[in-house]
């Protein structure tokens, strides 16, 4: 009964999200969680194509809770991780325009910024939600916080940052896996972007 229920609403969604239909006109749509496409073949009939993000469903309350923790702590840290992301970027475009022996300078005065900036907000953190940003990162970015500490400033300041973190319980080489263990962050992740959630 619980998986009609679920069926039923999901196609109620999908008809509620659904362009109307013109004969004459091609159409692509992107509107919440679906994607529909009209064709419109030689003879003028049209054909409706539907694409729908996976809808996972959970039965025990445990499951639950976690879907909803993930979602509370994705709502909190995304905007961080699309940050580090961005600042990354620029970060790189400024150290390629200066020379070698200023890069240093540079890279320490932008270590101090960030850490006056973001600290406050660090330490309203879980470890959970921690974890959480260390994962986004590595989806953002592409490189573990451990690999870009150790790009921008030294394997030393990587090591040290590694053994803090290690002690607070978190580890700095976590990588996102999306199509593993991180199937449900994936989701998630997606569902934000798509202004779901």
């Amino acid at each position: 009964m619980k998986h009609f229920v679920a069926i039923l609403l999901a196609a109620a969604f999908t008809l509620a999200t659904l362009p109307h239909a013109s004969s004459q006109e091609h159409r692509t749509r992107v509107r919440q969680a679906t994607a529909a496409r009209w064709e419109v073949d030689s003879k003028g009939d049209s054909t409706l194509h539907i694409r729908i993000l996976q809808v996972n469903i959970y039965h025990r309350m445990r499951d639950i809770r976690n879907y909803q923790k993930m979602v509370k702590a994705v709502k909190k840290v995304y905007p961080l991780a699309l940050e580090a992301a961005r600042r990354m970027k620029s970060t790189d475009i400024d150290l390629a325009e200066l020379r070698y022996r200023d890069r240093k300078k540079y890279t320490e005065e932008m270590e101090e910024a960030i850490k006056e900036e973001i600290t406050p907000m660090l330490w309203k953190m879980t470890r959970y939600e921690g974890k959480i940003l260390l994962k986004l990162i590595d989806r953002e970015t592409d490189h573990t916080v451990y690999s870009i500490l150790k790009l921008y400033r030294s394997g030393f300041t990587a090591g040290f940052y590694q053994t803090l973190a290690r002690l607070f319980g978190n580890n700095l080489k976590l990588q996102y896996d999306p199509d593993g263990e991180d199937e449900m962050l994936e989701q998630i992740v997606l569902y934000y972007k798509a202004g779901l959630l």
